[in-house]
C-alpha cells in the first residue's frame, strides 16, 4: 500500500492541485491518478478557504470511484449536521462555505447538500489500513482507542482532539499533547492541529502544516514517511499556528 496523505485543505483547492501535481498524479476522468500510489485524506477538506464546493466536489468523484480514502474532522461533522436540517452556527469558517453554496442556483444547492449527506454517510470515523499497520484520524486516536466499539468519546477524540474544556482568548479550546503519550505499533497520521511544519512524534504525523492560514498544505507518502509540501495562497496569520515543546 503506498498513500499520499494530505492535511487539512480547508478550501484551497489551488494549493491542492499543485500539491497533487507535485506528487506526481495526473488527472484522469476528471479524478488524479497514479501507476503505483493513491490519495488520502485527513479530513477538514471544507471552510475557511476561497474554494469549498469544488475541493468537495473532487472529493465525491473520488468516493463515486471507490478511490477515496477520508477521515473526516470537525468541520466535515458541522457541515453534515447542518446538511440534514440542524440547527448549527454558521461560525468557525461554516459560514464560507454556506456563503458558496448560497451562490449556487436553489436546485444545484439541494444537489449539493444531498451529495454531501451522502458522501459524509459513507465515512468511516476513522481509516484502519494496511493491516494495522497505518491510522489516518483527523485529530488523533490514542492506541487504546483503536479497534473499540464506536463511543462518543472516541468520536470527540478522533474530530476534535484531547480537549481540557478550557478555551484560548480567541475561542479555540485547549488540547493535549496526546501524541507526547503515544506508544502504540502504528503509524497514526493526522492533523486539524495547525503547525508550521509536519510534527513527526513518536509513531505519529500531524500532517495540518495550516494553508488556510498561509502556512503549507502538506501529504506525508507511506509508508516512506516523506514529507511533501507547497505554498499556501492565503494571508499569512501566525497566531493560527500552534508550538509545542
Amino acid at each position: 500500500m503506498k498513500l499520499d496523505i494530505i492535511g487539512d485543505i480547508h478550501g484551497c483547492y489551488d494549493e491542492l492541485l499543485t500539491l497533487i501535481n507535485k506528487l506526481g498524479y495526473t488527472f484522469e476522468s476528471d479524478i488524479p491518478a497514479h501507476k503505483e500510489r493513491q490519495l488520502a485524506f485527513v479530513g477538514d477538506a471544507m471552510d475557511r478557504g476561497p474554494s469549498s464546493v469544488k475541493t468537495l466536489e473532487l472529493m465525491f468523484k473520488l468516493q463515486d470511484k471507490g478511490r477515496l480514502i477520508y477521515s473526516p474532522g470537525n468541520h466535515c461533522n458541522k457541515l453534515y449536521r447542518l446538511s440534514i436540517g440542524r440547527n448549527v452556527q454558521q461560525t468557525h469558517g461554516l459560514e464560507t462555505t454556506v456563503a458558496e453554496m448560497n451562490a449556487l442556483p436553489p436546485k444545484e444547492k439541494r444537489r449539493f447538500l444531498n451529495r454531501y449527506k451522502r458522501f459524509y454517510e459513507a465515512l468511516p470515523l476513522y481509516a484502519n489500513l494496511d493491516d494495522g499497520k497505518l491510522i489516518i484520524a483527523h485529530a488523533g486516536i490514542r492506541e487504546q482507542m483503536i479497534g473499540e466499539p464506536f463511543s462518543k468519546k472516541i468520536q470527540s477524540f478522533v474530530l476534535y482532539g484531547d480537549t481540557t474544556g478550557e478555551t484560548l482568548p480567541d475561542g479555540r479550546p485547549v488540547r493535549r499533547d496526546w501524541a507526547k503519550k503515544y506508544h502504540g505499533d502504528a503509524w497514526i497520521v493526522y492533523g486539524h492541529t495547525p503547525v508550521l511544519e509536519a510534527r513527526f512524534m513518536h509513531r505519529t504525523v500531524n500532517v495540518d502544516t495550516g494553508c488556510v492560514f498561509g502556512g503549507k498544505l502538506t501529504a506525508v507518502r507511506y509508508p516512506e514517511m516523506d514529507i511533501v509540501s507547497v505554498p499556501s495562497l492565503q494571508p499569512f496569520i501566525p497566531e493560527k499556528f500552534t508550538s509545542f515543546e
